[in-house]
Parts: structure tokens; C-alpha cells; sequence
């Protein structure tokens, strides 16, 4: 070994011990002939001292030195001077005076700088990823992936889990992204997908009698990527047999507040995790993962408003759509321009505008003068004080309203101009304008009984909200024949500060209910044969009561790490255009590659 210790691990009982250490050249100082070398490898930092008297040979090496450079440092450990100490470094009661310095390999001056954590573009962090890595916050997110894993797994194992691995060459199966496909040489015209998740294969192990599996997932989708998004990603996978879903809820609820515990001490965590349904987090939140650090609830003023003169709120009255609104403490202080800023947000979302009621007074006392709103003059005082009083304003409070269609899944209603996606988005955005959520909390939410099926416009059909293997919750069956938009699913996700990190369902396990459901998607029986032929007949020989979850390992990583872009948490992530700068990947075939599986390209590649 090129080293005795790594730099972060010495400390001051190492005074006195002679060391061999290799890393990289973090900063370098010259101080009238002493240099200062911050030396860096993996596990932390460490200051060298060269003195060019007691070693002068190690001295005109370190005069040569550069940041990044790879140096040995051959030295003894000794504590600093008194008001020398460093207490912002876990070494830094501590120095290596050298002996010898040697160069093992020198750098080309970086890109951007790795001592300092500076923004830098994207797209040149993904060209030298290579380096961005040595950055202190990136290393440490990879570091703390690593050890969330490996916590997992040790859970996991400790209350008898097996850890079985499923193929990645699989076939294409209908989970709502479009698969990735590998075209098979040995079987020309032929295609694997790569998984989308291993829900099938996972629900076949509980039919084989393992009865606690999990596997660390790679799983891929070709989908428009975001923030919380990558064409390929790493999930905890996990599936267990005659479990109800409150087993599966208790849990991974024990695995979170444990790893918390463990890995992040110093985050806030509260626990027992509340359990929402997906109606009420609908009604309070406009969201199925509500960040719940702080209020901004919805106050529904559709009844109260319903007999108004003033046509934007009387008009989306009545036409069966909704007015809702949320009240911001403090807001009455805003801006024009800035209520222009959220009016704009909602926008986005498709509504048409944005009302404002700002209050100088508790409302009940206010007068005409009191309340500052552009629609005053339209619904009067009278009422502009009934809305601020249901919504708990007070002296200084701003009330923000939305009118349009209401949003919630049914047939009957359309995506466009709904309140519930444009107040979701004014609440966040109102939010972290005002810095209402603690950044060293974690929130944990359970939401549960989310409808089965939800309406698609554009396919005039039903779809399964999570996907067709998720049971529906047992009182509810009667409604799949009659009203399928009533049937809530036996389903479960978990948000964590406005994120969804996970989510799972108790699953079908008879074939008969299986069929019902395939059939009601508009599933023919061959089409249901051809797909699904093996699911349906393990069904047949004895497949137990089972239920499961998957958690995003990047995601969770990322409430670990505290950064919002699960890019951060992955050592080599792609681009939202789903490349990688640094390879160049994707890129264009050898033809001779393609001749041999048969398949011509009838595009210009892409740059």
C-alpha cells in the first residue's frame, strides 16, 4: 500500500506517529518558505507541513506542487501550535510535518474549482464528472447512498428477507412508461425490454413459497425526465406474503426512522408517521404528496361565493368547478409585482388568474378601507370579510384565490384550467418565498386509499392509478361492475417533504379478480393470455395473500444528502434529454452491429 492512514482519519491521539499518506493536492500555501499542503484523499482532509531546513529534497518537490496534482507524503503527526487549531476540520488539532514528498502524478488545471463550492453549469459538471465527484458535497452524497444501502440491506436481512435478484432481460410489460428495448441476435425480430420494475417477478417469488424477498433494483423507463426523474434508476424492492397493509406500513415506517436515526441524527424526525387518504390530502393540499411542514391548507369558497355578482367566481360556480384559496400570513406586505409573479404561476398551471384579498385588519373589524383587493368593488365588503374569517386571516394576512374547474380524478372532468395543480403550485411557491418549511425536518406522510382507476381523456378509458395488479380495497369490490371511479385501491405511498419516496399496494392474488380487472381495462382474453398468461396461471396453484412497496433508493438519498435533484445522489446520472456528456451516450450503432439483429435505421442520428 501506497499509505499507512487515511488524511481524515488522524486525529490528535496520533501525535507522534510516523505516517504514509496519498492523495490529491487540495490547496497549496507558500508562508515565507514553509508550504502548506491541505492533502485529500476519500475519507477527509489533512494540513502537511514542508520545511524546507529538516527537508529540503520534499521541499522543491511541494514548490512544484498544484491543486489536483497526486502526491505521497511520507511524515510524522504532530499537534498544531497553540491558536493554530482548525476547529472547523475534524483534523485540525493535528498537522503532518513531511520528510519526503513524491509526485505520482500530476493535473491539468480543472475546469471548475473543487475546493470551493461554487455553482457551476450543469453540462460541465456531466463533461468531467470525473471531478465533480471530488467535490466535498458530491462525495459525501455517493457516500451517504452507500450507507443508506447498506442499511437497508442489514434491516432487511435481520428480519429474515432473502435477497433475490430478477432478470434484466425481460419481457415488455405495460406500467406506464415506455419500455427500453434490447433486440435479440439469437432470435431475429425479436425483442427483450429492459424492466420497468420487477413487479411481476417479485409477485411469482411469493407464489414460489419465499415469503420475504427485497432486491436492490436497477430499473429503466423511457419517460420525459425532471428533476425527480432518470432514464434508469435504483429502487428498494420488496414483497412480502399473508401481510395486510398496515405490515407493510409499520415496516418501512421502522426502517426509515431507524436509518434517520442512524445516518442523520441531526434532522428533525417525527414520528409516528401520519396516515392521510388521497381524498383528504386532495382537499387540504391540492397534492398526493403534500409537504406538510407548513400550513398554506386550502379553504374551499365555492358555496359562500356561489350567489356573487362578480362573473369569474359565479360562472366557474356554476359550472360544477370550484373556487378555493389559501391564506398567507403576513402576505398583505406583497407587492404588486410580486402578486403578478403567482398570478403568472398559476397561469402555468392553466388557471386564468388569481385573486388577491389583503387585510389591514382581523376582517370581521375591517372596513372598506381596510381590505386592499382589485375585486372588492364586485363582491363587497361583507363578503370579502366572510372569506378572510373561514380561512383564519388575520391583521396582515393576504387570502389568494383560484376559481375554475376543481381537478379532482372523475370522467367527467378535464385537465385544463383545474384549481387544485395551480393552488398546489402557489402553496409551494408562496412557501418557499416566505421560508416556511424547516430545512432540517423531515415530514414523513403516508397516503392511502387512492382511487383504483383513474380517467383518461384522451383514451376515453379507465387506467389503474398505480398499475393492474393492485387490489382493490375489499368493501369497494362490489363497485368495479357499477361505478369503477369509486373503487379506492388497497394502495400506499410515502412523501417525504412534498417528494414521493416510495409506494406499494397489497396485490391481486386470485385469478378470477385478475381477469375482472383486465377485462374492465379492455383487455381481451387473448391479449390477457399473451401478456400475462404466466401470472394468471400461478394464480391457479395456490399463490398466497402478498403485498409490497418499492422505495427509491436516489430519492431517498436525496432526503438524506437534503438536495432537491436526485442527480446529486448518483454517480453518473443523464441529462434531461437522457444523455451523458461525458461518454456521449447514446450514439449511433456500428451497421455491422445492426446487420447482425437485423434492424435498419431509417433516421439521421440525433447530435
Amino acid at each position: 500500500m501506497l499509505k499507512s492512514h487515511y488524511c481524515g482519519d488522524l486525529r490528535k491521539e496520533d501525535s507522534g506517529r510516523s505516517v504514509s499518506l496519498a492523495g490529491w493536492v487540495h490547496r497549496r500555501r507558500d508562508h515565507g518558505g514553509l508550504i502548506f499542503l491541505d492533502l485529500r484523499d476519500s475519507r477527509g482532509i489533512v494540513q502537511v507541513v514542508v520545511n524546507p531546513q529538516s527537508a529540503p529534497d520534499a521541499h522543491a518537490v511541494a514548490t512544484g506542487l498544484r491543486n489536483e496534482y497526486v502526491v505521497q507524503i511520507q511524515g510524522t503527526v504532530t499537534d498544531r501550535r497553540a491558536g493554530t487549531e482548525n476547529d472547523a476540520m475534524p483534523t485540525g488539532a493535528i498537522e503532518v510535518v513531511a520528510s519526503e514528498v513524491v509526485l505520482l502524478n500530476a493535473a491539468k488545471t480543472p475546469p471548475f474549482y473543487i475546493n470551493e463550492d461554487s455553482q457551476t453549469d450543469e453540462l460541465l459538471r456531466l463533461r468531467y464528472r470525473y471531478l465533480d465527484l471530488r467535490r466535498e458535497t458530491m462525495h459525501n452524497n455517493i457516500v451517504m447512498r452507500h450507507r443508506a444501502v447498506d442499511f437497508i440491506r442489514r434491516f432487511l436481512i435481520d428480519r429474515g428477507f432473502y435477497e433475490i435478484e430478477t432478470p434484466i432481460l425481460a419481457n415488455a410489460t405495460p406500467e406506464g412508461a415506455r419500455d427500453y428495448l434490447v433486440p435479440s441476435r439469437v432470435n431475429p425480430g425479436n425483442f427483450y425490454a429492459l424492466p420497468q420494475s420487477p413487479q411481476q417477478f417479485k409477485q411469482l417469488l411469493m407464489v414460489s413459497g419465499f415469503e420475504r424477498y427485497f432486491q436492490i433494483a436497477r430499473c429503466f423507463r423511457d419517460e420525459d425526465l425532471r428533476a425527480d426523474r432518470q432514464p434508469e434508476f435504483t429502487q428498494l424492492d420488496l414483497e412480502m406474503s399473508f401481510v395486510e397493509q398496515k405490515d407493510i406500513l409499520d415496516l418501512i415506517e421502522a426502517l426509515y426512522t431507524e436509518m434517520v436515526q442512524t445516518l442523520r441524527p441531526d434532522l428533525k424526525l417525527a414520528t409516528p408517521f401520519p396516515r392521510m387518504t388521497y381524498a383528504e390530502a386532495m382537499r387540504r393540499y391540492g397534492s398526493d404528496k403534500p409537504d406538510i411542514r407548513y400550513g398554506l391548507e386550502f379553504n374551499d369558497f365555492t358555496e359562500m361565493v356561489r350567489n356573487t355578482d362578480f362573473v369569474v367566481f359565479k360562472s366557474a360556480a356554476e359550472s360544477g368547478g370550484a373556487i378555493e384559496g389559501i391564506c398567507v400570513p403576513g402576505g398583505a406586505e406583497f407587492s404588486r409585482r410580486e402578486i403578478d409573479a403567482l398570478t403568472d404561476t398559476v397561469k402555468t398551471y392553466g388557471a386564468r388568474g388569481l385573486v388577491s384579498i389583503a387585510y389591514a385588519k382581523a376582517p370581521r373589524e375591517c372596513t372598506e378601507e381596510d381590505v386592499r383587493s382589485p375585486v372588492l368593488k364586485f363582491i363587497g365588503l361583507e363578503l370579502a370579510q366572510a372569506i378572510g374569517m373561514q380561512c383564519g386571516a388575520g391583521a396582515g394576512d393576504l387570502v389568494l384565490i383560484v376559481a375554475g374547474n376543481g381537478g379532482m380524478p372523475a370522467k367527467e372532468a378535464g385537465s385544463a384550467g383545474r384549481v387544485k395543480p395551480a393552488l398546489d403550485a402557489l402553496r409551494r411557491t408562496v412557501a418557499a418565498k416566505l421560508d416556511l418549511a424547516d430545512p432540517n425536518r423531515l415530514a414523513f406522510l403516508w397516503i392511502v386509499d387512492f382511487p383504483l382507476f383513474e380517467w383518461s381523456d384522451e383514451d376515453e378509458r379507465w387506467d389503474p392509478t398505480h398499475h393492474l395488479f393492485t387490489a382493490a380495497m375489499p368493501e369497494d369490490l362490489v363497485e368495479l361492475s357499477r361505478d369503477p371511479g369509486k373503487v379506492r385501491s388497497n394502495a400506499y405511498d410515502l412523501a417525504c417533504n412534498g417528494q414521493e419516496v416510495g409506494g406499494g399496494s397489497i396485490r391481486i392474488h386470485n385469478r378470477g379478480e385478475q381477469e375482472q380487472i383486465l377485462s374492465l381495462l379492455n383487455i381481451t382474453e387473448e391479449q390477457a393470455r399473451e401478456r400475462f398468461g404466466h401470472m394468471l396461471d400461478a394464480f391457479e396453484f395456490g399463490a398466497p395473500p402478498h403485498g409490497g412497496i418499492a422505495m427509491g433508493i436516489d430519492r431517498t438519498a436525496a432526503v438524506l444528502s437534503q438536495t432537491d435533484d436526485i442527480r446529486d445522489t448518483i454517480a453518473f446520472p443523464k441529462t434531461k434529454s437522457a444523455s451523458d456528456p461525458m461518454t456521449g451516450s447514446p450514439s449511433p450503432a456500428d451497421p455491422a452491429a445492426l446487420d447482425v439483429l437485423h434492424i435498419k435505421v431509417d433516421v439521421e442520428p440525433s447530435a
